[in-house]
Formats: structure tokens, sequence, C-alpha cells
């Protein structure tokens, strides 16, 4: 059978055995990596795999099991185990399927490039080969590299339930990685750089990724500790993006639900600054997170989360949804062999008008951040503590690398204290957001 009859056919014996109401979520892909350490091919893989997972309910008990044989007889016993499996559960009234309009056509987004498929082993291992001798050649203090990679994989995905839903995508992308390691006065640091595109033509260039790594790496040398004191802290676009990441996880309808998130009876509020907008994407033409359909069957659409500081969206998936009396938001997230949670998809702060320059000087003394360390979040009251590394800005200018330093506050007080926007917007992967600065924080040192 193919993959989509595969899918078809599941749901139907499962629904023969007994099932009130069944899904099918299933992938099959293919991947390869090619990794070269100090000119030496250390990494040549390539695989493929596939798996079927399938959810039946059969009065509101549900049964979840998984597997790799799509056989027509395997996938018979499969369903019939299933739903046996499912009358042994306790039942909760929450576990339902999304009651979700079937549409009969969804956009193209350009998720897939057949071109991924045809890169050559040859251009791969020269690729990382080239990043790995623009690092040494970009400056004689890159003495040493964790490696350079070359990822590429295609994916096709069914989802496919008894109440109609059937729908199947494709998806492509490739990736260029380089990690660098500079050394100065005996003491080393190191960095990465990479690009990430759905379609070979929009990747940046091997020497691009391996000059903005080499220069990442060599900036941070010879960090010093800061006096610990409360400051502007410039985000640049990496860590800009990992804040956003942290602010979606506190919008999880089931953490609302269980009253666990600082973000609890905000909806509606004025959370953050006016000048934070942040948007969840998940139509965007060749978008790393695109997807027309989440992987419950409910259609996706762009949501405004947090319009000019005010929030405006929760995150469901079916049971949440179920639970809170609220309609799935579309963002239900899963692979075949685990069960829906909630995830974003393009996720991103809008750009403002600001030049990065611009930001940095406006700032007499504090940090520009490029990264932190450990997780350091608590996510029922918003405090935050994290290891950071940066440069330290002075009078407008950036000066010397920063290291073993913790920056440290509240996630709803520095959401209100984003003074700055800037205009460097850039997709580097789902989550992107230009430079930021966050007024008084508090970083720690010495």
């Amino acid at each position: 059978m193919t993959i989509q009859e595969a899918a078809k056919y599941t749901v139907e014996r499962a629904m023969k055995s007994g099932a009130d109401q069944a899904d099918v979520y299933l992938e099959s892909g293919r991947e390869s990596t090619v990794t070269v350490r100090m000119g030496e091919l250390e990494t040549l893989k390539q695989a493929t795999s596939k798996g079927l997972g399938l959810r039946v309910f059969t009065g509101n008990r549900l049964g979840f099991a998984y597997t790799s044989d799509f056989s027509k007889k395997s996938l018979k016993a499969f369903a019939k185990r299933t739903v046996e499996m499912a009358e042994e559960i306790t039942s909760d009234p929450h576990n339902v399927l999304p009651d979700s309009t079937k549409k009969d056509a969804y956009p193209d987004l350009g998720l897939y490039d057949s071109k991924i498929a045809e890169i050559p082993i040859d251009w791969k291992i020269k690729t990382a080969k080239k990043m790995e001798e623009t690092t040494f050649a970009y400056d004689k203090r890159i003495v040493n590299s964790s490696g350079a990679s070359v990822y590429d994989g295609e994916l096709e995905a069914v989802i496919a339930n008894s109440l109609g839903i059937f729908h199947t995508y494709k998806t492509s992308s490739c990736t260029l990685v380089c990690s660098p390691i500079a050394e100065e006065n005996g003491k080393k640091e190191s960095n990465y750089w990479y690009t990430s595109k759905r379609f070979f033509e929009d990747l940046e260039s091997a020497e691009e990724v391996a000059e903005k790594a080499a220069f990442r790496a060599i900036r941070m040398l010879n960090p010093t500790k800061p006096k610990t004191q409360v400051v502007p802290v410039v985000f640049d676009p990496q860590m800009a993006a990992s804040f956003i990441g942290i602010i979606f996880y506190a919008l999880n309808g089931e953490s609302i639900l269980k009253r666990s998130s600082f973000m609890v009876d905000k909806l509606n509020e004025k959370v953050a600054s006016g000048k934070f907008t942040m948007i969840d994407d998940p139509l965007m033409k060749r978008g790393i997170g695109s997807q027309p359909i989440d992987d419950e069957g409910v259609p996706t659409n762009t949501k405004t989360v947090i319009d000019a500081g005010k929030l405006k969206y929760y995150f469901y998936n079916a049971y949440s949804a179920h639970k809170a009396g609220k309609k799935p938001t579309g963002n239900a997230r899963r692979g075949y062999s685990s069960t829906p949670s909630v995830g974003a998809w393009n996720l991103y702060l809008k750009a403002g008008e600001m030049a990065p320059e611009e930001i940095i000087k406006s700032v007499d003394n504090g940090l520009y951040l490029t990264r932190t360390m450990g997780w350091g979040v608590n996510m029922v009251n918003g405090d935050i503590s994290r290891g950071a590394s940066g440069l330290w800005i002075e009078n407008g200018e950036l000066t010397h690398s920063i290291g073993e330093a913790t920056i440290a506050g509240n996630l709803l007080g520095m959401l209100k204290n984003v003074s700055m926007v800037g205009n460097d917007l850039e997709f580097r992967s789902s989550r992107a957001a230009p430079t930021i600065k966050i007024d008084d924080v508090t970083v720690s040192g010495t």
C-alpha cells in the first residue's frame, strides 16, 4: 500500500474494531548528514524512516500506539490491539477529536524542493570542507573546529481521521552549519553559524556561513566578568528569538488551565511594551515552520499573539480546548510516536524601525547578549536567571567580550521594558526576531 492508503486503511480498521473515533498521523522520510572536522570526513550518514501513530477513542477512553510495519495484515491486527488497549483505559470526557471543518483544498506553501534529493554527496563533502577552510583562512586565531556539517532531508506526512479529514503534504530542508574554535592567550572560545532553508537555491553560501561563524568566535575571545548592576540589555536576533520562544511556552492552554503559567488571567491585557508585536504564521511561503493543517487536522491560520503589547491568544490542541470550553487553535504538533502537544509554527517578533547599530548607540553602559546557558526559568511566576555571555557596550560602542555572567529578572517586567525593536528581522529557523533592547535587567558577575 502507499502511505496514503495505509493511513486510510488503519482508520477504517480501527472503526471496524469498535472505536468511536480514530485518527492517524503518518510520516515517511529521508535524511542525510555529512560532517567534516579538521579537513577529514567524520560522518557520512543516510537514513530513511517511517512510522504511523494511531489514536482511538472508545467512550472517551484513549488508546495510542505506533508502528513501522505498513503491511495490510499487520495494520489490521495493530488497529484491533489499539482499540482493545483503549477499552482498558480510564475514561476522560475531554478525549475527543477536534470538530474541524473539512477543506477541499489547502494553500500551496512551497514546502518541497525536489532538488534537495538530488544534491550530490561530493557537493556536501566539498561544501563542509570549504566552510572549515574559510574559517581557518579568516583569522590565524581560528585554531580548531568542532566541525562543519551539511544536513538535508525530506518528509511526507499524512493526517487522516474518522471525521473525514485527510491531508498529505511533503516538505524538504537543507542546512549548513559551521562551528570554529578560536584561541588567544591560552583561552579558547567556540561559536557557530548556520543557514537553513526549504529550497536549495535560498541557502547562503558556505563562505558566508563560515565567515560569520569565525567572526562570532573571534569577538568572544578574552572575556571578562561584569560587575553586578542593573543595565539595558540588547538581545541579538538569536537571543531575541529564544526569548519569544519562552513567552510562547507560557501561553500553552494546558498550563493556563493548571494555572502553572505567569500568563494566567492575562488575556486581552497589556503584558508587554507597545513596541512588542509577536506573530505566529503557519502560512508563510517556504517557511521552515509552515504547515497548512495542524497535526490533528485543524486548518492553521496566522495569529497576532501579542498585538502592540496586548495578549490576544492562548493556544490549544483538541484535548485542552475541550477542557477549557474553547476551540482548538490549529497548533497541535506531534510525531508518529507521540500524542499531540501544542507548538508554534513560524513564530516571530514584528520588526521595528531602528537599525541595530542605532539601538547599540543608545546604550551608555550595558550588555549586548549573544548567548545564554541553562534553562533557569520559573514558568509559574516568570522569574528568569540564566548564564549569559556577549559584549559589553560602553558609550554606544561594543567593547570587550563578557563571560561567566548571569542575567536575571521577571519575564513580565522584561516584556514591559522592551524599549527598542530593530529592523533586522531575518528568518533563519522557525523562530525569528530582530535585535531588541530591554531596559533594567540585572546583570551579575563579580
